[in-house]
């Protein structure tokens, strides 16, 4: 079988944020905390995998960021016991660069595509008989004399990771044969998280501490393990390095994070909204317009958390902020709404 040059792919190859958490990643079942219910299907679809010594089947995970997508891909790798290839759906720029790298995968292989949803029409037509018939067909030549060749390939495992599974295409959706949606965590697993992390950091804590930490962080380990960084910075500056819910709290206060999670652009949203267009409805595209930040961030990244904690409401005509948003910024609440 012909073993194309891979210009896109190298084992272990992370972003900054990645680098940064990857010695907090954790290599098993037993110590991923959260998701209970995704863990438990999943372990069952490995067992009886390995006992018909067969691949797993391919996987899509899909929810918001920091919610340990890539997390879980490594750890289903370990527990399968088989190695990992990373790369991402804008690194795919054309059919060969995936054709490079499905061809040199070998038997029981996890590729795992991260940002699935960005992969180009083009590649993604290609990825379609790899991943039903495990073929690769390769065009040689051009015009009338063209011919179509098929390349075998190994059976392997996609895992595939998106924000936004909407994007993808029914087609490449419908050949997934799991589909697992990670929702945001309970403020019980962040503190463990944090408290596990800690271990790991070797940083000092008090029993308050992780709790005080894991209300503000949105129920998102990412964050969670972020914020644990900068209070540890902080307490290292400031104090003896030993957290206590006082430094975590003045740590966070000096990061501009509230007791809910809400950052100076949250709160900027949600003002917007309230101030300038009497708490709503408001258009997202004009929301994005009054407050200057992007609208893909404003759906990605600031909306989800923001309607999870029932502070903002999607409607027909646009979004609206809650009674509740109005009693968190201590904004009076006018009859209208």
């Amino acid at each position: 079988m012909p073993r194309l040059t891979d210009p896109t792919i190298a084992p272990e190859r992370l972003n900054d944020e990645e680098q940064v958490d990857s010695n907090l990643r954790p290599q098993s079942f037993s110590e991923y905390v959260g998701q209970a219910n995704i863990k438990d299907n999943l372990s069952i679809q490995i067992s009886a995998a390995r006992q018909r010594k067969e691949p797993l089947d391919h996987i899509l995970l899909y929810g918001g960021p920091g919610l340990g997508k890539t997390t879980l891909a490594h750890v289903i790798a370990k527990e399968l016991g088989s190695p990992i290839r990373i790369t991402s759906g804008p690194a795919l720029e054309k059919a060969g660069d995936l054709a490079a790298i499905l061809t040199n995968l070998n038997e029981g292989d996890i590729l795992f595509i991260d940002e699935i949803h960005r992969l180009p029409r083009t590649v993604e037509e290609v990825l379609y008989p790899a991943m039903e018939d495990f073929g690769l067909d390769i065009v040689i030549g051009k015009g009338p004399s063209a011919k179509m060749l098929r390349i075998d390939l190994p059976r392997f495992t996609i895992i595939g990771a998106t924000t936004r599974v909407s994007l993808l295409s029914s087609p490449l959706r419908d050949r997934f044969g799991v589909s697992h949606h990670l929702d945001f965590y309970t403020l019980e697993d962040i503190e463990k998280i944090i408290r596990r992390s800690a271990r790991i950091l070797n940083i000092e804590l008090d029993e308050s501490s992780p709790t005080t930490i894991a209300q503000r962080a949105r129920r998102t380990p990412r964050l969670a393990n972020r914020l644990l960084r900068r209070v540890r910075d902080y307490s290292q500056v400031k104090a003896d390095g030993k957290l206590n819910k006082d430094l975590c709290q003045s740590a966070l206060d000096l990061l501009q994070i509230d007791q809910l999670g809400l950052d100076n652009i949250d709160r900027k949203i949600l003002e917007t909204i309230i101030d300038k267009f009497a708490g709503g409805p408001v258009g997202v595209a004009t929301l994005a317009a009054a407050t200057g930040e992007d609208l893909a961030t404003i759906e990605e990244v600031y909306e989800p958390y923001l309607l999870q904690i029932g502070f903002l409401n999607r409607t027909p005509r646009g979004r609206q902020a809650t009674p509740r948003a109005f009693e968190h910024l201590g904004k009076e609440l006018s009859k209208t709404n």
